[in-house]
């Protein structure tokens, strides 16, 4: 069950150091390597060197040196240690220091730490970088949300739409773009790009903002989600996109063709490790409008797109996709080339994923102490998805096939079911009264 904690937990130098067993010095009672749960609150307990659940009192007094207890052999070693800490924290959630009394907090912090540095200014100049970075990290992220904010749509608008057909003239995608495979490698340029906005602290955001009431909801949490949404919106705008390449055809042939040229391209996006884009145009093809063109999909070829829906078929817990997945995680792990590196998850599983693991597994054990096993998997699944949007697109980008992925007009819901119903008249009683239901409207708003 992808739920279950794992054995094996990413950990940073920092942490595969501080927070084991085997530090030396004197050792506090109750610090030795436990195999099982204990049920003392002051305890920490260890399973293959790892911390798994502990007090927060302990943790701290398991870190924070004394008169005769140190973590580490020396002390400087120790407050290098703390500098990487404190690196990788700012690094990683430098929202976390945008309130004065954090930064306060951050700085008491770095000049005890600097108090001790024995190493030629090594400490302080670590902690000068940091600094600097952080504050950079922040003003950058404040600039771009104020773009975002400025940039963000009214409600309700979902950008270009489109309630009739477009003039016969008007590109469609095989005007431009024919190669399967070339599409599906420009669809991995925009994940790859769109996907490297979203930060760790993004993904531990999305946690809190759906934990919390709706009245409890600020603007705050919305935009520091705007990264998630936007992302999100992308996958939602691709769906669109192949309806409408698919509707607006006229002629049954060309409409084959479109339809089995999206097959290939979401094929192409399997074979790449772009499962994001190959949801999104399965799920395009199965929107109403489309899935209903009978007459259309008989003269499809569907034994690819049989294996794509079987691949991504919602069945215990989309088994076969992460099967798939894992393949491609390991594919990635022993790569010989950026093409094998690629790993581009279905994204809104990915943060139910995030979610459900933390909904499912609590913060604390019955006996009160923290569940950091918990934490440390949701650390391992952040980690890896972090390291996917990294990898640098090996592809030459196409200017003119991205320009139009994201700025070709999309049809409306509505105008979908107009111009499939056009296109292949309604076959059963349910659809004769849709079909009426949008003739009336369209008579009445002329």
């Amino acid at each position: 069950m992808f739920l279950e904690p794992q054995e094996t937990m990413p950990q940073t130098s920092v942490f595969s150091s501080i927070l084991t067993p085997g530090c030396s010095g004197q050792g506090l009672p109750g610090m030795g390597e436990r195999g099982g749960g204990g049920t003392g609150s002051g305890e920490l307990i260890f399973q293959d060197g790892r911390l798994v659940s502990g007090s927060l009192e302990a943790l701290m007094e398991h870190l924070v040196p004394t008169v005769d207890y140190y973590p580490d052999v020396k002390l400087k070693s120790f407050s290098a240690k703390i500098v990487q800490l404190l690196k990788e924290w700012t690094e990683a959630f430098p929202f976390d220091f945008q309130g004065e009394k954090a930064m306060a907090e951050l700085k008491t912090i770095t000049q005890r730490v600097t108090q001790y540095d024995e190493e030629n200014g090594t400490v302080k100049r670590a902690i000068a970088q940091m600094t600097q970075n952080l504050l950079l990290s922040l003003a950058a992220r404040s600039q771009l949300q104020e773009l975002r904010e400025k940039l963000r749509p009214p409600p309700g608008d979902k950008g270009p739409v489109l309630k009739a057909k477009p003039p016969a003239a008007q590109k469609d995608i095989l005007g431009v773009c024919c190669d399967p495979l070339v599409l599906a490698q420009q669809l991995t340029h925009i994940e790859l790009e769109r996907v490297s906005s979203v930060h760790p602290e993004d993904l531990m955001q999305v946690i809190s903002h759906m934990d919390a009431p709706d009245n409890h909801r600020c603007r705050g949490d919305l935009t520091k989600t705007y990264g998630l949404e936007a992302y999100d919106n992308w996958f939602n705008c691709l769906s669109m996109l192949v309806a409408t390449e698919v509707c607006r055809v006229v002629k049954k042939k060309q409409r084959t063709r479109m339809v089995e040229f999206f097959i290939d391209v979401a094929r192409e996006c399997f074979n790449i490790g772009n499962f994001n884009s190959m949801m999104a145009i399965i799920s395009g093809m199965n929107l109403s409008p489309v899935a209903r063109l009978k007459k259309t999909w008989s003269k499809v070829k569907t034994a690819k797109f049989d294996v794509l829906e079987h691949h991504m078929d919602p069945s215990s817990n989309f088994c076969n996709y992460r099967t798939a997945l894992q393949g491609a995680t390991q594919r990635s792990q022993t790569a010989h080339s950026s093409r094998e590196k690629i790993v581009i998850p279905v994204f809104n599983l990915f943060v139910k994923d995030i979610y459900f693991l933390h909904k499912i597994h609590a913060n604390r054990l019955p006996n009160g102490q923290v569940n950091f096993k918990k934490f440390w998997e949701i650390s391992r699944q952040i980690h890896d998805f972090m390291t996917w949007t990294q990898v640098e697109c090996p592809f030459e980008k196409d200017r003119k096939i991205q320009s139009y992925l994201l700025t070709a007009p999309v049809y409306s819901e509505e105008a979908l079911f107009i111009a499939s119903f056009e296109s292949e008249g309604p076959e059963n009683h349910m659809e004769k009264d849709s079909w009426k239901t949008l003739r009336t409207t369209l008579l009445n708003r002329a």
